[in-house]
């Protein structure tokens, strides 16, 4: 669930950065309503988007992944615009004076330059959803949490402690990946 929910947040957020960022948007509209859908998605909490997705597509593993993707596309697609204004604008501007199209400049002279920031909000924002994809089971979108509920309720705390016991697991093994990506990213 945190994997797909980033992946989906990682695509629909890093055009949504170009359009953000001051000196990539083709006009200050744009950029003011790019920012507005990017605050909007970051100001509601997963949880609350669970809520909204359960009520709408019904308990299951869809409306998790879209939670968690939603709650991620404002957090992402603000550090990634961030990332492109603080881009240095002279190769990129030399790629512009060799008659390069809009579309070449943005591949040869911005993204070669990001894919670090990429990577790394990416790492960064699949750890937090992995903690994340826990707690929306508990409100019957899919993911470790829906067993949790259950057992919870039915008073199986030996179950309880296994589950727990394999979030921590699951957590641990999520930093020690992240780390060792975001060291080779380095």
């Amino acid at each position: 669930m945190a994997t797909l929910g980033t992946i989906l947040a990682m695509a629909i957020a890093s055009p949504l950065a170009m359009l953000a960022a001051r000196n990539t948007t083709p006009h200050p509209l744009v950029r003011r309503a790019t920012i507005l859908v990017l605050v909007a998605t970051r100001s509601v909490n997963s949880l609350i988007w669970a809520l909204i997705l359960v009520a709408v597509l019904g308990p299951g593993l869809a409306a998790g992944i879209l939670a968690i993707a939603l709650r991620s596309i404002g957090f992402v697609g603000k550090l990634l615009s961030e990332a492109v204004e603080e881009t240095d604008p002279r190769p990129i501007e030399a790629i512009a004076a060799t008659g390069a199209r809009r579309l070449q400049v943005m591949w040869f002279g911005f993204l070669p330059r990001l894919a670090p920031a990429v990577g790394g909000v990416a790492l960064f924002r699949w750890d937090i959803n992995v903690r994340e994809a826990t707690i929306l089971g508990l409100v019957g979108a899919g993911g470790i949490g829906l067993p949790l509920d259950a057992c919870v309720q039915s008073l199986a705390w030996s179950r309880v402690a296994t589950i727990l016991l394999a979030i921590l697991a699951l957590v641990l093994a999520g930093e020690t990946a992240s780390a060792r990506i975001r060291k080779r990213l380095a």
